[in-house]
C-alpha cells in the first residue's frame, strides 16, 4: 500500500512543472491515482520551495485539489498522507478548505478526522505561518475580502468546532485555550516583522491588528492580551522598533474595535510608564481612542477599579502632548462633580468613582498647571461642594467635604485651606491616599522579620507633603536625649497625689438659677455649666410648676444652645431636655418651636432639630403610663380552701368552679400579659399645636430656607414628622382633618426630584 502511494502513476512523469502536476493530479481518478497524485504534489510543492512560491493559478489548482481530497469517499483517501498534504500546504487556503469541509453535509471526510486535522494544524504552528503569510506584501495586494473572510475563520475558529460537534470539540479549541494559543502565535509574526525591519524587509502589521481587535471585540482580551502585555512590556523597556511595532500595532486596528482593544491594554498593563510605552500617543492620534480614553471610561463608565483609572490618568500625564488632554479631562470631571443635575440623578457609585478620578488629575498637576487653572478650580469647587452639601444623601455629603477639601489644598497651597468635620472610614482614607502618586511596578522586597511593622505602616493614611511641616513641627527626641534630661530633674521630690480627689460641682437647685448659668455672667465657669447641662432634665421633671413659669424662655435657650465644652452625649443631653419642657407645657413651647421652624436665621440643623423635639413629645405624650402587673397563668395555683366560720352553702357553684379548674392540665397556657392601667391620652388636646402650623407655611420661602427648591432633607424629615405626629394621634378628634391636610400635602410631592422626599411619602 505505501509503496503504491509512492510510486507515481506511469501518466505523470518525475520532474514535471508545480502547474502541470497540479492538474493532472486535479484530473486523476480512482484510489490508486489519488494516492499517487497525493505523493506527487507533495513532491512538486518541496522542490519548487513550498507554498510561498505558488502563483495564482497554483493556489487555485492546489485548492480544488484540496477541495477533491476532502470530498472524495473515506476508503479513496490514502491514509496519513493527505494529513500531511493538509499540514505542508498553504496555511490561509488549508484552513479555508478544512473549514468548508466541516462545515458542508456533501463532505466525504467525518468531522472528527477534520478536527483532528485542525487540532494538528494549531499545534505544528501553522497559525502563526498563515499570519505572516498575510503580512507579506504580496499578500497585501490581493482581494480584502478573501482577507475578511480569513479574518472571520480564525478568530470564530473555537464556535465553528463546537457548532459541528455540538461541544464535544477537544479542549485545544476551548476559548480559554484557543485564544492564548493565538496570541502567541501573534508574538510569534511580531518577531518575525521586527526581524524583518532590522534587515530592511518590508511587511504589513494591519491583518495583524485586525485579528487583535476582532478578538478583543468578541470579549476575550484577558486571553490573548495577557499573553502579549507581559511580553511586549519587556521588549519594550529599551528596543525603539519594539515600541513602534506596538504603537503601529494598536493604531492599525479599526475604529469599531478600538474601544475593546485600549480598554484591554487600560486594564492589564502593570503601570502607567508601561501604558504610555505601548499605546504611545494613540489618544493623540485616533479620535476614536481620544474619546474612549477622556470621556467613555470616565464619564460614562463607572465599573472600573481605582488601579485602572491610575493607570489611564497617569498615562495621560506622561507625555507632554498628552497633559493638554489630562487637563481638559480634569475640567470635565469638574463640570460633572459639580452639577447639581449629576448630584440628584447619577448613583453614588458614579460619584464615588468621579472624585477619585479628579483627585487622581490632581495628584499629576504641577504647579504652573494649577496655576493657570486656579479660578476655575476655585469656581468648580465651590459649586460642587455645594450640591453635596445639599444632599440628602450622607456618603454623597461626606465625598463632597473630602473632594472640597482636596481642592483647596492643591490651589491654597500657601493660605488657608477647606476643613470639614466629619467621620473618616475606609472610604475617606482611600480618597485622601490618591494625592500622592505611588510607585506601582517597583515593589521593594522586604524581609519575614518586617511582615507586621508593613501591615501596621499599610494601614496608616498617606499625609500630603503640605501637611508635613504640621506633622515634623515637633520633633521626637532620642532615648538618650530624653534620659539625660530626666536624670537632670532627678533631684526634685514628686507630689504625693494619691488620696486627692476630685471636686464635684454642685448643680442649680432651681430652674431660674439653670437659666442664669447658661446665658447669664456664671457661663464663664465651665464646671458649673456642664453640671448644669446634665442635671437640667430632671430639674424641669420634678419642678413642672416652676417650668411652666419660663418654659419658653428655657425652650428659647436651649434651641440656641451651643457646645462650650467637650461634654460627652451634649446633644442627647440638650434633646432630653427640650423635651421635657415641650411635655410639661405643651402649648406654649409647641407654638413657639413651630414659629421658629420658619424663622429666618435658622441653620438646617435647628430646624431638624426642632422636628426630632416634636416627635419625641407627641410621643411620650400620647403613650400611656404602664401600671400593671404581670399575670402568670401558667404557675398552678393552690386549692381554695373555706376559712372557718363561712358560710358553705353560699357560693357553692365558685368553690367547684375552682375545683375544676386547680385539677385541670393546659398545655399551652399562652404568653404573660400585661394589664394596662386605663389612663387619659395628653397628646389628644395639643395634637393641633403641634401638627397644623408646620404644615402651614410650608411654600413660603425666605431668603435662607426654601423647602420647595432647595432644602430636601428638610423637606423630606417635615413629611416623616408630619406622619408620625399623625399617627400618634389616632384616636383624638383632630386626627381626620390631619389626615386630609397630610394627604394633600403629600399628593403635591409625589413626582419630587429628590429620592429623600419619595422615601418619606412611602414611609
Amino acid at each position: 500500500m505505501a509503496a503504491a502511494a509512492a510510486a507515481p502513476r506511469p501518466g505523470l512523469a518525475l520532474e514535471p512543472g508545480l502547474e502541470s502536476v497540479l492538474r493532472e493530479a486535479v484530473a486523476t481518478p480512482g484510489r490508486d491515482g489519488l494516492a499517487a497524485a497525493v505523493g506527487a504534489v507533495r513532491a512538486a510543492l518541496a522542490a519548487a520551495g513550498g507554498p510561498a512560491a505558488l502563483g495564482e493559478r497554483e493556489r487555485a489548482l492546489l485548492g480544488a485539489f484540496l477541495r477533491r481530497l476532502a470530498w472524495a469517499p473515506g476508503w479513496a483517501r490514502p491514509e496519513g498522507l493527505w494529513q500531511r498534504c493538509f499540514l505542508e500546504g498553504p496555511p490561509g487556503l488549508v484552513l479555508c478548505v478544512l473549514l468548508e469541509a466541516l462545515g458542508s453535509a456533501g463532505s466525504g471526510l467525518d468531522p472528527r478526522d477534520v478536527v483532528g486535522v485542525l487540532e494538528q494544524f494549531l499545534q505544528q504552528d501553522r497559525l502563526s505561518a498563515l499570519l505572516w503569510e498575510v503580512c507579506q506584501p504580496q499578500a497585501q495586494a490581493g482581494c480584502l475580502e478573501l482577507q475578511g473572510g480569513l479574518l472571520n475563520k480564525i478568530v470564530c475558529l473555537p464556535e465553528h468546532v463546537s457548532n459541528k460537534l455540538q461541544g464535544k470539540n477537544p479542549a485545544v479549541f476551548f476559548p480559554q485555550n484557543y485564544f492564548p494559543l493565538l496570541g502567541h502565535a501573534v508574538l510569534q509574526v511580531l518577531e518575525k516583522i521586527s526581524d524583518s525591519l532590522r534587515g530592511g524587509l518590508d511587511c504589513s502589521i494591519s491583518f495583524v491588528s485586525h485579528v487583535l481587535g476582532k478578538v478583543c471585540f468578541h470579549g476575550w482580551q484577558k486571553e490573548i492580551l495577557g499573553v502579549l502585555v507581559p511580553r511586549l512590556t519587556d521588549l519594550t523597556k529599551s528596543d525603539c522598533i519594539w515600541q513602534r511595532i506596538c504603537w503601529q500595532l494598536v493604531e492599525c486596528v479599526p475604529d469599531r474595535w478600538m474601544e475593546a482593544v485600549v480598554l484591554g491594554f487600560v486594564q492589564l498593563a502593570p503601570g502607567a510608564n508601561v501604558l504610555s510605552r505601548l499605546l504611545g500617543n494613540l489618544v493623540v492620534k485616533n479620535k476614536k481612542a481620544q474619546f474612549v480614553v477622556a470621556q467613555k471610561m470616565l464619564l460614562l463608565q463607572y465599573g472600573h477599579t481605582t488601579a485602572v483609572l491610575q493607570n489611564l490618568l497617569g498615562y495621560l500625564s506622561l507625555d507632554s502632548i498628552r497633559r493638554t488632554l489630562l487637563l481638559r479631562v480634569l475640567q470635565e470631571l469638574l463640570e460633572t462633580w459639580s452639577s447639581s443635575s449629576a448630584v440628584k440623578h447619577s448613583p453614588a457609585e458614579q460619584q464615588l468613582y468621579i472624585s477619585k478620578a479628579i483627585l487622581i488629575c490632581l495628584s499629576h498637576l504641577k504647579e504652573p498647571e494649577i496655576a493657570s487653572c486656579r479660578q476655575e478650580l476655585l469656581t468648580s469647587m465651590m459649586e460642587g461642594v455645594k450640591c453635596h452639601l445639599e444632599s440628602s444623601l450622607p456618603p454623597l455629603r461626606r465625598l463632597g467635604m473630602v473632594v472640597a477639601e482636596s481642592i483647596s489644598l492643591n490651589i491654597n497651597t500657601e493660605g488657608p485651606v477647606l476643613k470639614f468635620e466629619y467621620e473618616e472610614d475606609d472610604e475617606t482614607r482611600e480618597l485622601k491616599s490618591l494625592l500622592v502618586q505611588t510607585p506601582s511596578l517597583y515593589v521593594v522586597p522586604s524581609l519575614p522579620d518586617d511582615d507586621k511593622s508593613e501591615k501596621a505602616g499599610a494601614a496608616l493614611p498617606v499625609v500630603p507633603e503640605s501637611n508635613e511641616k504640621s506633622y515634623t513641627a515637633t520633633p521626637v527626641m532620642p532615648d538618650e536625649e530624653s534620659d539625660a534630661e530626666l536624670d537632670s530633674d532627678d533631684d526634685f521630690i514628686p507630689y504625693d497625689m494619691s488620696e486627692d480627689k476630685e471636686l464635684k460641682i454642685k448643680a442649680p437647685m432651681y430652674i431660674r438659677d439653670c437659666i442664669e448659668v447658661l446665658t447669664g455672667s456664671r457661663s464663664e465657669d465651665v464646671d458649673k455649666w456642664e453640671a448644669t447641662v446634665k442635671a437640667l432634665e430632671s430639674l424641669v421633671r420634678r419642678n413642672p410648676a416652676a417650668t411652666r413659669e419660663v418654659s419658653v424662655e428655657l425652650a428659647k435657650i436651649l434651641l440656641h444652645l451651643e457646645e462650650k465644652t467637650c461634654i460627652e452625649g451634649f446633644v442627647e443631653l440638650r434633646q432630653r431636655a427640650q423635651v421635657a419642657v415641650l411635655t410639661t407645657d405643651p402649648i406654649p413651647v409647641a407654638k413657639y418651636l413651630t414659629s421658629q421652624f420658619y424663622s429666618l436665621n435658622y441653620s438646617l440643623r435647628q430646624r431638624m432639630d426642632i422636628l426630632d423635639v416634636l416627635v419625641l413629645a407627641a410621643q411620650e405624650l400620647s403613650c400611656p403610663k404602664f401600671h400593671g402587673k404581670t399575670k402568670h397563668s401558667g404557675v398552678q395555683k393552690p386549692r381554695i380552701q373555706l376559712l372557718p366560720g363561712s358560710n358553705s352553702s353560699k357560693g357553692w357553684r365558685r368553690i367547684v368552679d375552682e375545683r375544676i379548674k386547680s385539677k385541670t392540665r393546659r398545655f399551652d397556657t399562652g404568653q404573660s400579659r400585661v394589664e394596662l392601667a386605663s389612663c387619659p391620652n395628653e397628646f389628644n388636646s395639643v395634637a393641633g399645636y403641634f401638627f397644623f402650623p408646620l404644615i402651614q407655611h410650608f411654600d413660603r420661602p425666605l431668603t435662607t430656607f426654601d423647602l420647595l427648591a432647595e432644602d430636601h432633607l428638610v423637606l423630606g424629615r417635615l413629611v416623616h414628622t408630619l406622619a408620625v405626629l399623625m399617627y400618634l394621634a389616632v384616636n383624638t378628634v383632630a386626627v381626620t382633618a390631619m389626615g386630609k391636610a397630610l394627604l394633600e400635602f403629600v399628593w403635591a410631592l409625589r413626582f419630587h426630584t429628590d429620592s429623600c422626599v419619595r422615601d418619606s411619602e412611602l414611609c
